[in-house]
């Protein structure tokens, strides 16, 4: 069995994915964000590359049980419903709608795991569900793959420490270290030097830091609380839908 974390989807293989439990980590938005939506009732999140595919994918779909969802550079994208915070996700805007979605790093990783055998959603908001399954796939000796979204194609301290932290879990707290590769040892590491609040690494990440000369810092506290938005967002049929 094998743990391997990579740090951002750039150049990953279908062959690399394949038939592995896959988690994904956008922790500064995206996957807090879906996770909120899917928390308050939307129905499923559907990630797209770009924003004309979405703008197609909304006519195919129709127009009054979707929504519009995204962000370039951290900013909502013109002329979308909502961007891409959590706090944007209220019972009232999203329950039982669809929504379609496309920001600069989050959604491109899910895409990337098209091949996997399983692929769920990792981060503070829904900690404890996804440890559950990193722990019971590790027990039960199965290969897992934990994908960062990182920054622009590069290293994110953010969603690295969060791989970190879902690869502690899925070791049960064990010492042991066969399966590991370097990358998930260096994400362990990142643990050990941030401790245990969430909003540490996440406040003095790049991603963060950006989000807060932004004046979004709440985003920021929002996706460092644990278990906000408590559900198993599993991506399958091209849509992540709480299962």
């Amino acid at each position: 069995m094998k743990l391997d974390v990579v740090f951002t989807p750039t150049g990953l293989t279908a062959g690399e994915v394949q038939g592995r439990i896959v988690f994904v980590i956008d922790i500064l938005r995206a996957g807090t964000t879906i996770c909120a939506a899917l928390h308050h009732g939307a129905r499923a999140v559907v990630p797209v590359a770009d924003t004309e595919e979405a703008l197609r994918l909304v006519q195919t779909l129709g127009s009054e049980e979707t929504l519009l969802a995204g962000e370039r550079n951290c900013l909502p994208i013109p002329g979308f419903h909502l961007g891409n915070s959590p706090r944007e996700m209220r019972p009232a805007v999203v329950r039982g709608k669809t929504i379609i979605m496309t920001t600069t790093n989050g959604t491109s990783a899910l895409l990337a795991t098209a091949a996997a055998g399983e692929v769920l959603l990792a981060g503070a908001a829904n900690f404890t569900m996804a440890a559950e399954r990193a722990r019971e796939a590790w027990t039960t000796r199965e290969d897992l793959l934990i994908i960062c979204s990182g920054r622009e194609h590069r290293f994110a301290l953010d969603d690295a420490y969060t791989a970190g932290r879902l690869v502690e879990a899925a070791l049960g707290g064990g010492r042991g270290r066969k399966g590991l590769s370097d990358a998930a040892l260096v994400s362990l590491d990142l643990v050990r030097r941030y401790g245990r609040r969430w909003d540490r690494p996440l406040l003095l990440s790049r991603g963060g830091r950006d989000l807060s000369e932004l004046g979004m810092t709440e985003d920021v506290m929002d996706a460092a609380r644990v278990d906000a938005y408590p559900v198993r967002a599993t991506f399958r049929d091209r849509r992540v839908v709480a299962t």
